[in-house]
């Protein structure tokens, strides 16, 4: 089968990462599922992963990419309990770029079919329900910042807060984007290529924001900061302006952080999602009947208005990288891996 693996540790993507042509398909253990992927999802930490940020002990070679959705083709006796040949799963574990993962039972997500637009909520939709439900407060009629609102994440954290009867303003980068945000109930979006956020926030909300949903940092994060109300909150979401440098960061003005939080009684948070594994079931499930329900829009973009076309096969997972951050995605960036006719599974 092909997969791709780390070879190299760099924040360069293309450079760290190697396409293996004739790798041995993995076998299933007793608990273990073996999926075939039919859609894997590209996220923005897919460079701290081939970067060797999130676990320095790790060595190259290592298997990449975080979720998958597809069909189950082989299963260990005590996983077929649960499960059986032929059903859709999905899965949020490491080595989702390849055509066949394994995934231990207990992981893998029954699903009624196999869609992209569930792989939408695997990593992206828990990350904005959990954070905003743990960390958020939202209550009605308090104003929400999302920052990268029409990205994969930034798409269910305007949804929500709007659920939550909040008023959303969202900034993106381009009229298009902008559109989307208001299709999803964003109440204020701000072009920041041809808007200053900073006025625009001073002067629509002079008395602050109460809660940001911040994926960006760098600048962003400093303005996100300075808009805060009093007793506003600052989710740190990621900082994905600073993933392809270096040290993983964008400098910010974090000498003055102490007196402008104390001034205004405000906080900022972290947010991991694997620090919340123990309610990630239940907010999947949440998820997933919101969408079932009609309640939830789940954006997926194939990369067809990219240069060279749709993203389909493991190779194109280089160019969906690109494309995230050259910031051309609306909603979540999915690469579809067609099944191989010669396949002998």
């Amino acid at each position: 089968m092909k997969k791709l693996v780390v070879t190299k540790l760099s924040q360069n993507f293309r450079e760290a990462v190697t396409l293996q042509q004739d790798s041995p398909v993995p076998l299933p253990g007793d608990g273990d599922l073996l999926v075939r992927n039919r859609f894997v999802g590209i996220n923005a930490s897919d460079i701290n992963y081939s970067a060797g940020r999130y676990d320095a002990s790790v060595k190259p070679p290592f298997d990449i990419g975080f979720e998958g959705v597809g069909e189950v083709v082989a299963l260990g006796l005590s996983a077929s309990a649960d499960f059986t040949v032929g059903q859709a799963v999905a899965y949020v574990k490491a080595g989702s770029f390849a055509e066949y993962t394994v995934v231990p039972a207990r992981q893998a997500v029954p699903l009624p079919s196999v869609k992209p637009e569930f792989l939408t909520l695997m990593v992206s939709g828990a990350t904005a329900y959990l954070s905003l439900k743990e960390l958020g407060d939202l209550s009605e009629g308090k104003k929400v910042l999302v920052t990268a609102a029409a990205g994969g994440t930034g798409q269910f954290a305007v949804q929500l807060a709007k659920k939550a009867k909040c008023h959303v303003i969202g900034t993106c980068s381009s009229d298009e984007k902008g559109g989307f945000l208001k299709s999803i109930g964003c109440d204020r979006t701000i072009n920041y290529k041809t808007e200053n956020v900073e006025s625009v926030l001073r002067k629509d909300y002079p008395e602050g924001v109460d809660v940001v949903y911040e994926s960006v940092g760098g600048q962003m994060f400093d303005l996100a900061l300075n808009a805060l109300a009093i007793k506003g909150r600052l989710i740190v979401i990621g900082f994905i302006a600073g993933y392809q440098n270096p040290t993983g960061l964008q400098p910010i003005k974090a000498d003055l952080l102490p007196a402008k939080l104390l001034k205004k009684s405000a906080s900022v948070r972290g947010f991991f999602l694997n620090h919340y594994l123990s309610d990630y079931k239940m907010a999947l499930q949440h998820l997933l009947k919101m969408y079932e329900r009609g309640d939830l829009v789940c954006e997926v973009d194939f990369g067809d208005m990219s240069p060279e076309g749709k993203f389909a096969g493991l190779e194109s997972v280089f160019r969906a990288v690109d494309y995230m951050y050259m910031g051309k995605n609306i909603g979540k960036i999915v690469v579809e891996l067609p099944h191989s006719v010669n396949s002998k599974l």
